[in-house]
C-alpha cells in the first residue's frame, strides 16, 4: 500500500520555513537601550506637558511642576525596595538565606551571570509555599533581591529552575527594576494630576471649565501612558526570556518552565525535581535550606498568574505535544487573549514560546513546540456575545435613560419610568448572571482536558468537577490569601474562592484556608480563562471527611437582581 503524504498545513509550513531561515541567526529584537531611552523621553515629555500646562493655567506653581515629580521619583526609588522587604517578611513569611544554602546548580548559574556582568551576587529569599512564584526587585543590579517559592524547586526540574533564575537575572542585568519603576511613575503622577484638577472643577464657571479641560488632558495622558508602559514591560520580558535562553541551559528549558507555570500542564516522566517531592519526609527542611527567587515571570497584577504550574515531580522532556498545542490554541485564536495582553505586563505565553523557538533554531536546536494547527473558525462571534453579556446591565440602563430623556423632552414622562428602570437593571443583571454562571451539571474533567477548550472566557465558563490535592495558596505565602492551587495528576490550576463580601473572603483566608493545605479535595465550579486558566469555586469538599465549603456569589448576584426587579414592580404598582 503506497504511503499517503500528510495533509498540507500552511501554519506548519510557515513555522518550519521560518525556523530553517533562523538557523543563521535569531530574529532580531529592537535595541533595548535606544527603545528604553526613547520611550522614557516620550513618557516624561507628555507628563511635562501636563505639568507645564497646569502651571500656566495657575493650578500649581512652577516650582511644584519642576520638582514635584523629581521628589516622587527619588522617594519611590529609595524607599520602595525597603518597604518591599518589610512586607515580604511580615506578610509572606520570606526567609532570606545565604548563598551557600542554595542548590548547587542555582548557585553556579547565578555566579556565572554575576561574574560575566560584573555585578554582586543577589540576595535570595524563600517563600515556604508549594505554589510556584519568582520575582526580583531592588535599587540597582548590585543590591538585587531574587525571591523564589518552594514550589519552584518542587515543581520544576533543575534545568527549568536555572532557566527561571536566568530570566530573573536578565531583569537584573538589564536594570529593569530601575527602568520600569521610573516608567511606571508617569501614569501614577498623571492620575494624581487628574484627581487634583477634577477637585477644582467646582471653583467657578470660568475656572471650572479650565479645570475640566486640564483634568481631561491629564486623564488622557494617564490612559495612554499606562498602555505604553505595559507595552514597554512586555518588550523587556522578551529580552529577559532571550537572556535566559542565552545563559540558561537552553531556550527550551525556559519554554518548558513557562508551560508548567503558565498553563498548568504536567509532563510525563520520573521525578526530576531539584528538591524533595511534596510527600517527602524532608519537605519541612526545604524551607530552611533552599532559597527561591521571586520570578515575576507573569503579570504580577493578577493573582491568577502567580500560582499556576505543572505537576510536582514532572519532567520537562515528556510533554504531550498535542496537549500542549491544544493549550496554545486559546492564546493564538481566542480574541479575548489579545484583549488581555494589551492590559498585561507580560506577553502571551504562546508568543514567548514562539520567540524561544526562534532562538532554539538559531542555536541549531529543535524548538520546544511548533504550533502547526490551522484555525478552524473565527471565534469573534463568541467574543462579541461575551462582550454584550458583560455590559448588558449598562446597555439596558442607557437605553432606559435615553427613553426617559426623550420622554422628558417630549413632555410625556411619567413617574412610572423610574421603577421601570429598576426593573430593567434587575432583569438584565439576572440574565448576565445566568449566562456567566451557566451549566446545571458539573461533569468530571482534568486540567489537561480543560486547557484544550478555546470557547471559554471570563464571561463564558465551562461547569466542571476536578479532583486533586491542594498544594499551595493562591498568592504564595500571603497570610490572608483565600485562594488555592491544586494538582490533579495532569496539571495544576488556580482555584478562585469568591464570596459576596470581601471581608468574608478575608476571614476565610486568615482563619480557614490553612486547614485545606495538603488535603485531597473535590472542586465543583466554573472553569474560565482571563488569560490564565482558573476555576471559580462553587463548592469545595474534603475527600476524606466529606466536609464542604460553598461559595455564594451566583446566588447573591441573582438575589440582588431579583430584589431590584421586585422593588421596581412594587413601586410601579403603587404608582
Amino acid at each position: 500500500m503506497p504511503n499517503t503524504p500528510p495533509p498540507f498545513n500552511k501554519a506548519a509550513q510557515f513555522k518550519r520555513e521560518r525556523h530553517r531561515q533562523l538557523a543563521s541567526g535569531t530574529r532580531p529584537l529592537p535595541n533595548l537601550a535606544v527603545r528604553s531611552v526613547s520611550l522614557l523621553a516620550l513618557l516624561y515629555g507628555a507628563l511635562g506637558l501636563v505639568l507645564i500646562s497646569a502651571s500656566e493655567l495657575g493650578f500649581i506653581s512652577p516650582t511644584f511642576a519642576l520638582f514635584g515629580g523629581i521628589v516622587t521619583v527619588i522617594a519611590q526609588y529609595i524607599f520602595g525596595p525597603w518597604i518591599m522587604d518589610l512586607s515580604l517578611r511580615f506578610l509572606y513569611g520570606v526567609q532570606w538565606i545565604d548563598q551557600s544554602e542554595l542548590p548547587h546548580h542555582v548557585k553556579v548559574i547565578t555566579r556565572k551571570i554575576c561574574d560575566e556582568h560584573k555585578i554582586s551576587f543577589p540576595s535570595f529569599g524563600l517563600i515556604d509555599d508549594g505554589a510556584p512564584q519568582a520575582f526580583t526587585y531592588g535599587h540597582y543590579p548590585n543590591n538585587a533581591r531574587v525571591v523564589l517559592s518552594r514550589g519552584i524547586f518542587e515543581l520544576l526540574d533543575p534545568d527549568e529552575v536555572d532557566a527561571v533564575v536566568a530570566h530573573e537575572m536578565g531583569h537584573v542585568c538589564h536594570w529593569d527594576m530601575v527602568i520600569m519603576t521610573i516608567a511606571q511613575l508617569v501614569p501614577l503622577l498623571a492620575y494624581s494630576l487628574y484627581r487634583y484638577f477634577a477637585d477644582q472643577i467646582g471653583r467657578g464657571k470660568k475656572e471650572g471649565a479650565v479645570a475640566a479641560f486640564a483634568a481631561y488632558g491629564a486623564y488622557i495622558v494617564y490612559m495612554l501612558s499606562q498602555l505604553v508602559v505595559l507595552w514597554f514591560s512586555r518588550t523587556r520580558e522578551f529580552y529577559a526570556d532571550r537572556f535566559a535562553g542565552q545563559y540558561g541551559p537552553s531556550p527550551s528549558a525556559l519554554a518548558s518552565a513557562l508551560v508548567k507555570i503558565g498553563y498548568g500542564l504536567a509532563s510525563h516522566g520520573g521525578n526530576a525535581s531539584s528538591g524533595p517531592p511534596p510527600d517527602s519526609p524532608d519537605r519541612s527542611k526545604l524551607a530552611g535550606a533552599v532559597g527561591f527567587s521571586a520570578l515575576n515571570i507573569f503579570d504580577k497584577g493578577s493573582a491568577l498568574n502567580l500560582v499556576v504550574t505543572a505537576q510536582a515531580g514532572a519532567h520537562s522532556g515528556g510533554f504531550d505535544q498535542e496537549t500542549l498545542k491544544g493549550a496554545l490554541q486559546w492564546d493564538l485564536w481566542n480574541p479575548w487573549a489579545a484583549f488581555f495582553e494589551i492590559q498585561s505586563t507580560h506577553p502571551l505565553i504562546a508568543k514567548r514560546l514562539e520567540y524561544l523557538g526562534d532562538q532554539s533554531a538559531s542555536l541549531g536546536q529543535d524548538p520546544f513546540v511548533i504550533f502547526d494547527r490551522d484555525k478552524p473558525e473565527s471565534y469573534w462571534d463568541e467574543f462579541l456575545v461575551d462582550v454584550v453579556v458583560n455590559i448588558l446591565p449598562l446597555i439596558t440602563l442607557l437605553i432606559g435613560l435615553g427613553a426617559l430623556i426623550f420622554s422628558s423632552i417630549t413632555g410625556s414622562v411619567s413617574h412610572s419610568w423610574y421603577p421601570a428602570l429598576l426593573i430593567i437593571i434587575g432583569v438584565s443583571s439576572m440574565v448576565k448572571t445566568s449566562l456567566s454562571y451557566r451549566g446545571e451539571s458539573y461533569p468530571e474533567s482534568t486540567v489537561a482536558k480543560l486547557l484544550q477548550e478555546v470557547k471559554v472566557s471570563p464571561i463564558r465558563p465551562i461547569s466542571t468537577t476536578i479532583r486533586g490535592t491542594v498544594v499551595g495558596k493562591g498568592v504564595p505565602g500571603l497570610i490572608w490569601s483565600e485562594d488555592f492551587v491544586i494538582h490533579d495528576g495532569t496539571g495544576i490550576i488556580f482555584l478562585d474562592y469568591r464570596q459576596p463580601f470581601r471581608f468574608w473572603e478575608l476571614l476565610f483566608g486568615l482563619l480557614r484556608a490553612k486547614d485545606l493545605q495538603g488535603k485531597d479535595v473535590i472542586i465543583e465550579g466554573w472553569y474560565r480563562r482571563a488569560p490564565i486558566p482558573f476555576i471559580e469555586i462553587k463548592k469545595i469538599t474534603e475527600s476524606d471527611t466529606g466536609k464542604t465549603r460553598r461559595c455564594y456569589v451566583k446566588i447573591a448576584k441573582l438575589a440582588s437582581g431579583l430584589a431590584l426587579t421586585l422593588v421596581g414592580i412594587i413601586l410601579l404598582v403603587m404608582l
